[in-house]
C-alpha cells in the first residue's frame, strides 16, 4: 500500500507527534506500506535527521529547506533524483570556490528534471556563472534573493539559456542597479515573451535607471505580477509608470514603492507619513479608472 502525503518539519509539538505516529506505522507493516512524500519542508536541517531515514527520498518532487549546511544538501540531492523544484534559504558553506560548493554542483547538475530553483542568503557574488552552467535550459522559475549578486552576474544571467523560458524571476535583495542598469535591460528583452511574474524589491532602482529599462519591460506581453516595493521612487515617475504599463493587458497586480515624498526620510522607520500615502494610493486607484483599467491593482508596500 502507498501512502501519498506532504510533510513540514518545523519542529513543532504537534508535528513531531504526526511525524512519530507516521514512522511507527511504516516499521509495523515490515514493508507492505511505503509513504511517499511529494513536496517536503525542512526548517532547520539538523533538528529532524533521524525522521528522514523512514522517507523514501526518491518520490520527492519539491524540496524546501532552511538551515542546513551546504554538504547536508548535496546528501539529500543525491538520493531525490526526480526533484523539480528546490527551494533553498540559509545554507551554510565556506566560499563558492571550495570543494563543497563544487560537489554541490555536480550533484545540482544531474537532475534533468529541475523547473523551479530558488536561493535564498545564499553568498553567489560574481560566482552565478558556475551555476548557470550547470542548470538545465527548460528552467522557468529562478530566485535569487539576498544573494549578492553584481551587475557582473546579471550580464551573465543575460547571456545565459536559461533566461529564455524564465516564467517567474526574482532577483530582489541585490543592489544590481548601484552601478548601470543596461545588463538588466538585455535580460528584460531576453525574458520578454516568457515572463509572468518579476520581482525587483530593494534593489537601489532610482527614477532615472526605471525610465531607462521602461521600453525594456513594455515588451514583456506576459506580465502579470510586478513587484518593485522599497526602492527610491518618486510620484512623477510612479504615475508615469502606470500609463506605460496599462498596454500590458495580463498586467493585474503591481506592488509599488511608497514614493519618497512620503517619508521624512525616505525609508527610514518612523519617517513615513501616512496621510500621503493614503493620497498616493487614492491617485493610483483613480488614474487606473480614468485608463479603463479597473481589473489592474496598483498596492503600495510601506513595510
Amino acid at each position: 500500500m502507498e501512502l501519498l502525503v506532504d510533510l513540514s518539519f518545523n519542529g513543532t509539538l504537534r508535528t513531531k507527534q504526526f511525524l512519530s505516529f507516521l514512522q511507527s506505522k511504516v516499521e509495523q507493516s515490515f514493508g507492505s506500506l511505503h509513504l511517499c512524500c511529494r513536496d517536503l519542508q525542512i526548517d532547520k536541517m539538523s533538528a529532524h535527521k533521524s525522521v528522514l531515514q523512514f522517507l523514501d527520498l526518491g518520490c520527492i518532487d519539491h524540496l524546501e529547506l532552511n538551515q542546513a549546511y551546504l554538504k547536508e544538501v548535496t546528501t539529500l540531492l543525491a538520493q531525490m533524483i526526480h526533484l523539480n523544484s528546490i527551494s533553498l534559504s540559509n545554507i551554510s558553506f565556506k566560499h563558492c570556490k571550495g570543494e563543497d560548493f563544487r560537489t554541490f554542483l555536480i550533484q545540482l547538475g544531474q537532475l534533468p528534471n529541475l523547473q523551479e530553483l530558488s536561493l535564498a542568503l545564499f553568498c553567489l557574488t560574481d560566482q552565478l556563472h558556475k551555476l548557470l552552467r550547470i542548470l538545465p535550459p527548460q528552467l522557468d522559475t529562478l530566485c535569487l534573493s539576498f544573494c549578492g549578486l553584481s551587475n557582473r552576474d546579471i550580464t551573465v544571467l543575460s547571456q545565459s539559456s536559461q533566461a529564455t523560458y524564465l516564467k517567474l524571476l526574482n532577483l530582489s535583495n541585490n543592489q544590481i542597479f548601484s552601478e548601470v542598469y543596461e545588463p538588466f535591460q538585455t535580460l528584460l528583452e531576453k525574458v520578454s515573451g516568457t515572463l509572468q511574474y518579476l520581482e525587483i524589491n530593494n534593489c537601489l532602482i532610482t527614477d532615472s535607471t526605471l525610465s531607462a529599462v521602461l521600453p525594456a519591460l513594455s515588451h514583456c506581453t506576459h506580465l502579470r505580477v510586478l513587484s518593485f516595493a522599497f526602492n527610491p521612487i518618486t510620484m512623477p515617475l510612479l504615475m508615469g509608470l502606470l500609463q506605460h504599463l496599462t498596454c500590458l493587458v495580463d498586467l493585474k497586480h503591481v506592488i509599488c514603492p511608497v514614493p519618497v515624498h512620503c517619508y521624512e526620510q525616505w525609508n527610514f522607520p518612523g519617517s513615513l507619513d501616512r496621510q500621503k500615502l493614503a493620497e498616493v494610493q487614492a491617485q493610483l486607484t483613480a488614474r487606473l479608472q480614468v485608463l479603463r483599467r479597473d481589473d489592474m491593482t496598483w498596492t503600495t508596500c510601506p513595510e
